[in-house]
């Protein structure tokens, strides 16, 4: 998730909707696998502690399984890590480029991109605070591919900037979609009110700031 900003304490816990949430704040009624359990967990721990205030037993005893369960489904701890961030990065693409395809034109895109990505930021605050916080724990593999990731995701915005706003260079346009992923990616210590308030507070700054509002 491109440009994190610093938090100023744990993440808190938003409102959603009845069911499962994924990693990337999508509702489901299917049970969790247990690597996706063990990834939710790591995820909250890694935010609250830091990723090496946490031992692989500390994420077993989250889950209600031994340390050495663990490795059953993780080869370390730093895999736990590097399949957080690459999988949600994955998702914030993936997610992204079909709600931008499905959109009508550019105006219409960038809302909809908004509004994924607000989506994203108030379910998942945890993965935005171990991102920004334990960024250099990941491993270089992983860290590139995350990289990689995420600007093929500020590109799929910058493109849809170029679109509405006639002239925009591209640097300026890549700027604007990092800004509002600052704005967006607040959540861990700006999300104060209820989830569908915040959401339509985030969604509306930033549409303003993109000039789509």
């Amino acid at each position: 998730m491109p440009a994190t900003v610093p938090p100023t304490g744990p993440a808190r816990t938003p409102e959603v909707p009845a069911g499962r949430r994924t990693l990337a704040g999508v509702t489901t009624d299917a049970l969790p696998t247990r690597r996706e359990q063990i990834l939710a967990t790591a995820a909250e721990l890694f935010a609250t502690r830091g990723f090496h205030g946490v031992s692989v037993a500390d994420i077993g005893a989250a889950c209600g399984i031994s340390g050495p369960a663990l490795y059953k489904h993780f080869a370390s701890k730093d895999a736990v890590l590097a399949e957080m961030l690459v999988e949600i990065s994955e998702r914030l693409l993936s997610v992204g480029r079909a709600r931008s395809a499905e959109a009508p034109d550019a105006r219409s895109a960038l809302r909809a991109l908004v509004d994924w990505h607000v989506s994203f930021a108030l379910a998942d605050r945890a993965l935005i605070v171990v991102q920004d916080r334990d960024w250099e724990s990941l491993p270089t593999a992983a860290r590139e591919q995350v990289r990689t990731l995420q600007r093929a995701y500020v590109d799929l915005w910058a493109e849809r900037l170029r679109e509405l706003h006639a002239d925009l260079p591209l640097d300026s346009a890549r700027a604007m979609a990092h800004a509002a992923f600052g704005l967006i990616n607040s959540t861990p210590h700006s999300g104060l009110l209820p989830g569908h308030r915040m959401h339509a507070l985030l969604s509306r700054m930033a549409e303003r700031a993109l000039g789509t509002a």
